[in-house]
Formats: structure tokens, C-alpha cells, sequence
């Protein structure tokens, strides 16, 4: 039976305190949100910014990146380090033209199978680009339920299998709920439950946090 105790509470919270962000407006493509979760890869957003919107000028579609060198890809990466993410990106981009016609595919399973993309950016891309229903886990949202479900400061290392059962247990079930959701407690992991200084008097779930 699905219950989750923070998700009305959390939801209203993210409804006055979402960052607008481009790739979460209205009319963003899935490949605007697939070019963002790649860039977010261990970069903050302040730096992804600019380099996104540069990114999405010069190529707006995948067809558009796949024509071009991956040389091209990694000269646009600049600073935002880890360049193999934008090799990872333009080969992303070719086997979208490949194989979807040029289409960023809503399956998980054709989201998963392209270069450079896990399971974290396969089930955030299939839940914030296409509205369907899946247990998305980043760094944010594995503290935040570390601390507010199991009481730790922070998660292990290493994902485990009882954080993704958690995380599963409380998705909502309506699919838009859920990709709402999912997007808002990744955004209170990332604005309140830090990790070195959690605004505890700030978070709308405080009084249920088991930390």
C-alpha cells in the first residue's frame, strides 16, 4: 500500500520554492532535460546555466549535435569538467538519430540503453521530460530520505537495495504526482537538506524527520 508521509508537505513547499530553471519551464524538449541531467552530473547549476543555454542555441535537437565532430562537443564543454560527458552526449546524440529517428525515446529501457546514460538519468529524463512514474535517486534525494525515513545523516556510499526499495515505496501513484515529486525532493535536497548545512528550521517536513 502506498504511503508516504512527506509527499503532501513536500509538494506544497516546492510549488513557492522551485528554482525556475529553463529546463523545467514549459515547452522544454526532452533533449533540453537530457542535455541538463548530463551537464547536473557533479557540476552546481550555476556553472550548467550557461553552458546549457549555449549548448541548446547551437544545438536544439539531436540531429543537430550528431552532425558535428564529438571534437565540436568537447570544445563547447569548456570548464564544466568531465568531458567524457559530452563525448558521452554527441554519442547520445547519433544513436537517437540512429536508432529513434531523431526523437529522445520515452521508454526507460531505450532512455537506458544510450550511451552515457544510467539508471539515475534514464528514470529522471523518462520522469521529468515524459511524466511517468519512477523512483528517481540523486545524490539530493538520497540524503533527504537518509534523514528524514532512516534517520542518518547521510547515505552509504554506495546505493543500496533497501534505499532504492525506500525510494520506490514512496513514489506516488499517479504519474505526474509522481514525477512532481520527484523533482521536488531533489530540489529540497538541493536548496534545504544540504549536506554540510541543513536549514532544518526552513524544512517542511522537519516534524516528521527522523533525523
Amino acid at each position: 500500500m502506498f504511503d508516504n508521509p512527506y509527499s503532501t508537505a513536500v509538494l506544497a513547499w516546492y510549488e513557492t520554492n522551485a528554482r525556475d530553471l529553463p529546463w523545467r519551464r514549459d515547452g522544454a524538449t526532452p533533449w533540453s532535460i537530457l542535455v541538463s541531467e548530463i551537464m547536473l552530473q557533479q557540476t552546481p547549476v550555476s556553472r550548467v546555466l550557461p553552458a546549457w543555454e549555449a549548448w541548446m542555441e547551437r544545438w536544439p535537437a539531436p540531429a543537430d549535435l550528431a552532425a558535428e565532430p564529438s571534437g565540436e562537443a568537447v570544445r563547447m564543454w569548456n570548464r564544466l569538467g568531465y568531458p567524457r560527458r559530452a563525448l558521452n552526449l554527441h554519442a547520445a546524440a547519433c544513436a537517437i538519430v540512429e536508432r529513434h529517428g531523431g526523437e529522445v525515446p520515452s521508454a526507460h529501457a531505450d532512455l537506458l540503453a544510450l550511451p552515457g546514460v544510467g539508471a539515475y538519468t534514464a528514470a529522471a529524463v523518462a520522469s521529468f521530460a515524459f511524466g511517468q512514474r519512477h523512483a528517481v535517486l540523486d545524490t539530493n534525494v538520497r540524503r533527504v530520505l537518509a534523514r528524514a525515513h532512516t534517520g542518518v545523516q547521510y547515505p552509504p556510499k554506495t546505493q543500496t537495495k533497501s534505499e532504492a526499495e525506500l525510494a520506490e515505496s514512496l513514489v506516488p501513484p499517479d504519474p505526474a504526482v509522481a514525477a512532481r515529486w520527484a523533482v521536488a525532493v531533489m530540489e529540497l535536497g538541493a536548496l534545504v537538506c544540504t549536506a554540510r548545512s541543513p536549514a532544518c528550521a526552513e524544512c517542511p517536513i522537519a516534524a516528521q524527520c527522523a533525523w
